[in-house]
């Protein structure tokens, strides 16, 4: 099996709603998102490749649009966590390179939430 993985990065607030009003993410704070895309397939096509790099830029595009500096609770319709947001760009991915097996987001240095059916 081959994988490949590019890294994006983007940044947003978030609040965890539905948490306890003393819990520190219920309050309105912000990460640096580093989020990675991994693809895999079996077989490489034509030119070599699991899938060529240049193909993920709508990745980019998304994430530059529709993510950063955003509001996250604004953007997704679940609780704005790592793990779902890895779920979404993974659903997101899935649905235009089939090869797409995971996606991982980090909302900080020491940790990664990781989605992979």
């Amino acid at each position: 099996m081959f994988r490949i993985s590019k890294e994006f990065h983007f940044s947003a607030s978030h609040r965890l709603d539905h948490l306890a009003p003393d819990h520190q993410c219920a309050r309105l704070h912000g990460h640096n998102y580093i989020v990675v895309v991994e693809l895999a397939a079996a077989d490489l096509n034509a030119d070599g490749f699991v899938r060529d790099y240049h193909e993920l830029a709508p990745l980019k595009a998304l994430l530059d649009d529709q993510f950063d500096h955003r509001h996250l609770n604004d953007v997704l319709d679940v609780p704005s966590t790592a793990e779902n947001l890895a779920r979404h760009l993974y659903e997101w991915c899935r649905a235009r390179w089939p090869e797409t097996s995971a996606v991982r987001v980090s909302e900080t240095p020491k940790t990664w939430a990781e989605y992979r059916p």
